[in-house]
């Protein structure tokens, strides 16, 4: 009996029925709502929304994500193989090119 009930389709079924209930019991709970202008209008944490639109750029992320790309794959690169005078070099060479992203 609990292989069945431990199966996917089934246990999918009874998480569906009982988020289900939980649905309408919280909706029992919850009070009878109205309409209203303050409720259909946009909220910013009491703050009036800016006039233009806001245009995020990634160009000082990119830095972030490069430096943190090459040094993750540059541990994976050394973690793989055996320490030999080549992955010596090779720490090196990772180490000069994240400085060189970090001066600029």
């Amino acid at each position: 009996m609990s292989e069945v009930l431990l199966s996917p389709p089934v246990a999918f079924l009874a998480y569906f029925a009982l988020a289900g209930l939980l649905y309408l019991f919280g909706r029992l709970l919850a009070g009878k709502g109205s309409p209203s202008a303050l409720k259909s209008s946009l909220y910013a944490s009491g703050e009036a929304p800016p006039a233009g639109q806001a245009a995020p750029g990634y160009r000082q992320f990119f830095i972030y994500a490069l430096f943190f790309a090459i040094l993750h794959l540059g541990v994976l690169m050394l973690a793989s193989g055996s320490l030999t005078p080549l992955s010596g070099i090779y720490l090196a060479g990772l180490l000069l090119s994240l400085v060189a992203l970090i001066l600029g």
